[in-house]
């Protein structure tokens, strides 16, 4: 049968045989996990109902039986197989799972009958091929063996040397640290069949036994203590692997020879001049050839599910991941199948053709995919160029048998945006290896300087900082200042990209050790001074440019830039001389476009917010400083209290509109003179250059500065050096993720745009459901403590996540009030329950004991608390009564409470009383004359009665 065959019977079985909801794949996007870069598995989007956080009014609520086919991807993070793809023929980044669900509804029995009718009766797959297992139990856990799961197989016909138990890592499923958890019973299939028995290669990692279908059955939740307790609703979560499947149905060995990779392999072969694909792996794939189509076909199914899902090849989290997926495929096209540029966005209709039926999105989308991966395609081949020579030379010039330089993979890495295993890949071919741990060592070194701020990203500022005496020898010397305006020098393509202009520039001095020099030798760091630049320097509160220059006519040794500084008019590069730099030399420049295009967007985004926060807090907001990282941008600014959760609705809802109404961003230089007339200009108090540029949103700067204009009483416009984007809709999106008093009467806020704003809201929005849903149950009546206790536990969980997860602001504070309200609630809930519990316990006792003197006796409580308010309660309503109780718990331990009759001070002591009768119990106690608890062990818990009675009647 067909692949697409095969996924619909899947489908149409469970939804017409036995009523299960279908349901379309949920995207490979995660919404509101930022746990997760994709969707890595079928249950995903079930995980609320898992974890019992659901809505109780959601759709997600109502369902009892489901069944899908979901969009998986398995690269970067906790599930990661990237690196093995192509070596293989099953490795996968992108995958589909079949899978279906109950929630609630059936159980053991039913869902291994129904996996087994399909498998056998529906695909016909022979019954002597099959083998499941079960899990086999841990004592250490005291959980016992699924004998429910093998009795089901049994019954089902499986004979029991096919039933087979395996322990707890190969058997027992764990969402995470904590929460739902169960057995699983796994179905494995043997390729070579023929009647053998191969129960002995079962979860052997052998090829010609295979896992095919995973059962899981959650029954119990791991506490954060580490101890299992059942679940009160029983789930049923299964995964099979489609690719694998059609392996089985069609009765191929390799994923790669079904019709899901056929079709997009024959596309490939037609547009490279490589022979056909013949399925070798390992010493037999002579140059790779086979594992090429393999990486190809595999990366292009990816890249089409991930662009027509929203996650297109970036430069953080998911986005990485898969800017790093095309540029592996890019050069194993060019570089392995010797094909020309445009064979990767070739493949898309094929693709499209292969999963378009099951997933009609990616027919939507095909034109869209074709261009970003084309885009993307041109701007790697022109590194990947450069990055060969730079390996060919550095190989050259190494000493044999030594690793290859940690430096040059930085370089490569940082500023040509290779990934680390296409490095790996490029020198395992020559036999060399990357000197890892110092490789590991800079990239810790780039991520401390990251964290830490400007100040920790200026480790070399003897070398950026020109020294009084050195400026003025310049001056004197008639060395012209850097021009820079080629940092300005960018435009809008027409399909919205960014296109920055290249720059050439002549190198006038070299700076190092506070003293000018025409010449610094190999593996120093110095300040490079040129007569022009297109590299922002760090002024104006935002980030300098990063990048890299190379000397013309030598395209394969890098200069990469770490941090860019102005000092009397001088622009100084910071580099690292990976060869002799001279004066004269002639430089081409690169400037780090993704940094620079998110500084672009982060500080345009700040001058809306500025217009933003005056119009909603009033004209007298006055800014106080501001800081701009690709990462994010800060904002501080008087404010006369905090800001209220509406008025950060109201800014955010400003700054959206403006977004939306994408105004172009026009900047021009003016006579400073000019530009102090304007009414309602934005300015810090700082020194401005005359001329200097005045940025303005949606008013051309000529009418801005016509005598009587109010133009820039209406929209934003301030003096500024920075570098902005050309227009505001780019922003895309921006979210206050944070906002905080700094000291009385200035605040600071810190916001996000683009992807990163979109995530901070689906992750409140996520996290908005899980904080309802608990509302709602607190309402319900709970009678148990524990599970109030549960509950009030959960709050505590939840009150900490949204204190410390970047969404919007607002949305955490009005998410924080309402959590302290039902922690309040919670803990009111459970001193009620407590003190209902307590007076039961004290009345069954007083009529046991009717007025006697001393009442010593064992009760159930579930904790000390609990049990010491029965005794108060019992001591209220008979004052004249001494009461000591024990509670043994099923931990083995025993609890203590007492309280003595005033009547009987001093000579009996409440607090002697509690450690007499624990040290019994070889425990201890402590407390007043009046009232004392402790603790102890069981075992002597018999012995411990004994001793508080004698106690009792001899002071007594």
């Amino acid at each position: 049968p067909s692949a697409g065959h095969v996924r619909a019977a899947f489908l149409r079985f469970f939804e017409e045989r036995h009523g299960h909801r279908r349901l379309p794949s949920a995207p490979v996007r995660p919404r509101g996990d930022p746990r997760l870069l994709f969707v890595n598995a079928g249950m995903n989007q079930f995980k609320p109902i898992f974890l019992g956080t659901v809505h109780p009014r959601s759709e997600l609520a109502q369902h009892r039986r489901v069944v899908n086919s979901q969009k998986c991807v398995r690269a970067g993070g906790k599930h990661n197989d990237l690196e093995d793809v192509g070596r293989d023929t099953y490795h996968h980044t992108f995958f589909e799972m079949l899978g279906n669900w109950s929630f609630g509804d059936y159980f053991k029995e039913e869902a291994c009958s129904m996996a087994w009718e399909l498998l056998t009766e529906v695909y016909e797959i022979p019954k002597d091929r099959l083998y499941v297992t079960y899990f086999g139990g841990d004592p250490s856990l005291g959980l016992s063996a699924d004998e429910e799961c093998r009795d089901v197989w049994l019954r089902l016909g499986v004979p029991a040397s096919r039933v087979l138990p395996f322990p707890l890592k190969d058997n027992f499923w764990e969402m995470g640290d904590t929460g739902p958890c169960g057995p699983c019973t796994e179905i494995h299939y043997d390729h070579v069949g023929g009647g053998r028995n191969a129960a002995a290669l079962v979860n052997q990692g052998n090829p010609d036994v295979v896992e095919i279908w995973n059962l899981v059955f959650m029954q119990y939740s791991r506490e954060v203590e580490g101890n299992l307790l059942p679940l009160p609703q029983h789930h049923v979560d299964t995964g099979m692997g489609l690719e694998r499947l059609v392996t089985v149905l069609q009765n191929k060995r390799s994923n790669y020879d079904t019709d899901l990779f056929t079709p997009i392999l024959d596309a490939i072969h037609k547009g490279c001049r490589a022979p056909r694909y013949q399925g070798l792996v390992g010493d037999s794939d002579v140059g790779r050839v086979n594992m090429a189509y393999r990486v190809v076909a595999d990366h292009v199914r990816t890249l089409c599910v991930c662009i027509t899902d929203g996650i297109y090849p970036g430069f953080s989290g998911a986005e990485l991941v898969l800017r790093r997926i095309l540029r592996r495929a890019v050069r194993f096209c060019s570089e392995v199948l010797q094909a020309p540029p445009g064979l990767l966005a070739s493949l898309v209709p094929t693709v499209v053709d292969v999963l378009g039926d099951a997933y009609p999105e990616l027919t939507r989308n095909a034109n869209q995919i074709k261009d970003i991966i084309n885009e993307n395609e041109a701007a790697f081949l022109s590194s990947l160029e450069r990055g060969r020579c730079i390996i060919e030379r550095t190989v050259q010039q190494m000493e044999p048998s030594t690793n290859f330089p940690a430096e040059v993979a930085w370089s490569l890495y940082g500023n040509l945006g290779f990934p680390l295993d296409l490095i790996d890949l490029m020198l395992e071919e020559k036999g060399i290896t990357l000197d890892s741990a110092a490789f590991n060592e800079l990239a810790l070194e780039d991520a401390k300087r990251k964290a830490g701020g400007p100040q920790a990203r200026q480790p070399g500022s003897t070398n950026t900082h020109l020294d009084v005496h050195s400026l003025a020898w310049l001056q004197s010397s008639n060395v012209p200042a850097t021009d820079d305006s080629p940092k300005y020098a960018y435009t809008l393509g027409q399909h919205g990209q960014y296109e920055f202009s290249p720059c050439q520039a002549t190198v006038l001095m070299l700076y190092r050790d506070q003293s000018l020099h025409k010449e610094v030798g190999a593996g120093q760091r110095c300040g490079v001074i040129l007569d022009r630049t297109n590299f922002y320097a760090e002024q104006g509160g935002q980030d300098s440019d990063q990048g890299y220059m190379i000397r013309l006519g030598q395209q394969d040794v890098l200069f990469p830039v770490e941090s860019v500084h102005l000092c009397g008019g001088y622009v100084i590069h910071e580099v690292t001389a990976v060869e002799t730099l001279r004066a004269g030399d002639q430089m081409q420049l690169f400037v780090d476009e993704a940094q620079r295009l998110a500084c672009m967007t982060n500080h345009t985004a700040t001058h809306l917010l500025n217009f933003a926060l005056r119009r909603v807090l009033g004209d007298n907001t006055e800014q106080r400083g501001s800081h701009v990282t690709a990462e994010h941008l800060r904002f501080d600014f008087d404010t006369k209290g905090h800001v209220t959760v509406e008025q950060l609705q109201q800014v955010e809802q400003v700054v959206q509109d403006l977004i939306q109404k994408n105004e172009v961003v026009h900047m021009a230089e003016v006579p400073l003179t000019l530009a102090r007339r304007v009414q309602g200009l934005r300015a810090v108090d700082e020194g401005y250059p005359d001329p200097v540029r005045i940025v303005s949103l949606g008013v051309p700067v000529e009418n801005v500065l016509t005598c009587d204009s109010k133009a820039a009483m209406q929209t934003s416009v301030e003096l500024c050096c920075g570098t902005h984007l050309l227009q505001t809709g780019s922003v895309e999106d921006l979210a206050i993720i944070s906002e905080r008093q700094l000291v009385k009467g200035i605040s600071r806020v810190i916001a996000v745009t683009g992807g990163r704003a979109k995530e901070a809201r689906e992750v409140g929005q996520c996290l908005a459901m899980e904080v309802d849903s608990v509302s709602l149950r607190m309402k319900q009546r709970i009678t148990s403590i524990p599970e109030m206790q549960n509950l009030s536990k959960e709050v505590g969980q939840l009150t900490k996540v949204v204190a410390s997860t970047a969404m919007p602001q607002w949305q955490r504070k009005e998410l924080q009030t309402i959590l302290k309200a039902l922690q309040r609630a919670a803990n009111t809930a459970i001193k009620k329950l407590q003190l209902q519990q307590a007076e039961k316990v004290a009345q069954i006792l007083l009529a046991k004991y009717c007025n006697q003197q001393v009442i010593i006796d064992t009760v159930p409580a579930d904790s000390l608390s609990i049990l010491m308010k029965v005794v108060n309660q019992l001591c209220d309503k008979s004052p004249g009564t001494s009461v000591l109780l024990l509670s043994p718990q099923a931990s083995g331990e025993v609890l203590c409470a007492c309280q003595v009759s005033k009547n009987c001070l001093p000579t009996f002591s409440a607090a002697d009383w509690a450690v007499a009768v624990c040290t019994q119990m070889e425990g201890k106690a402590g407390g007043s004359p009046i009232v004392a608890k402790g603790s102890g062990n069981a075992k002597g818990m018999q012995g411990a009665l004994t001793t508080a009675l004698e106690f009792a009647q001899s002071k007594l």
